[in-house]
């Protein structure tokens, strides 16, 4: 079995971090590959980094689906691009925010989300709401680390485990879930010191996409995930046209922006 685990921004060393964790949980046999889109923000923290993270989330689905990948997890809390890659993927896409949101919901009656920085706890509270288990979100807190400094900032996993610590406390809830892959790491550290079940999304994705996979279940492409319609994308988007017709598709995306052009798009027979 092979998971692709997607770190829609283009910090390498993040990446690194996030395949360790994910690796960590995958079982004996399954092949976990930890990547970067060739193009894309540093890091994503806002609308506007979101936004323009999608389409190499999209090319790496792509280029997985030519590859044979089983399954995917998008590596960011926003869950950028997640029902796109689904209409793109054979296989289970999860994003981190879903996974580790779910859990927690096993765990306890409620939880509390930490992330990086106040101004992406609305996109969370967003998140928690279309999924259906916003009653069960307690709160949604901000340690005011930018991405980055996750991995710089001497202080920054005391930082995020007095976040935690401070959540629990005044939200009563029973579970803290960290809202952002770059604190994939911190999930041991924090549970000991706060005495708490402490969810990390990139760890819950990929159990989840495993457990799928193992149980032979694809996405569905009846309705909203079918492949979408073949039409014509002009400009940088060229690469990204859907069509029976791979000749359709542009093969110069790579050279023009610096990223691999989708291929091999499943189409809507071969998703049923």
């Amino acid at each position: 079995m092979r998971i692709r685990v997607i770190n829609p921004n283009t910090t390498w060393s993040m990446t690194r971090l996030i395949g360790e964790c994910a690796s960590a949980v995958a079982s004996a046999g399954v092949t976990v590959e930890a990547v970067s889109p060739t193009m894309g923000p540093a890091s994503i923290e806002s609308h506007y980094d979101e936004a323009l993270a999608v389409p190499g989330i999209l090319a790496e689905i792509a280029r997985g689906e030519a590859e044979g990948v089983d399954g995917y997890v998008i590596a960011c809390f926003g869950d950028p691009g997640l029902e796109a890659a689904r209409e793109l993927a054979r296989g289970p896409v999860v994003g981190i925010a879903e996974a580790g949101m779910r859990a927690a919901t096993y765990l306890g009656r409620s939880f509390s989300v930490v992330t990086t920085l106040g101004r992406t706890r609305g996109r969370a509270w967003d998140l928690a709401s279309t999924y259906g288990i916003d009653k069960a979100c307690r709160g949604v807190h901000a340690c005011e680390i930018p991405v980055l400094e996750l991995e710089t900032s001497p202080d920054a996993r005391e930082r995020i485990t007095q976040a935690c610590r401070e959540a629990l406390a005044l939200d009563e809830s029973d579970v803290i879930v960290l809202g952002c892959a770059g604190m994939a790491d911190l999930c041991a550290h924090i549970s000991d010191a706060i005495g708490a079940p402490v969810i990390d999304g990139v760890a819950a994705a990929v159990v989840t996409v495993e457990g799928l996979v193992r149980l032979g279940l694809r996405t569905s492409g009846i309705n909203e995930y079918a492949t979408p319609p073949a039409k014509a994308y002009t400009g940088l988007l060229s690469g990204f046209q859907l069509g029976e017709d791979p000749a359709a598709r542009s093969p110069s995306l790579g050279s023009e922006i610096g990223a691999a052009a989708p291929h091999s798009l499943p189409s809507e027979r071969s998703r049923r």
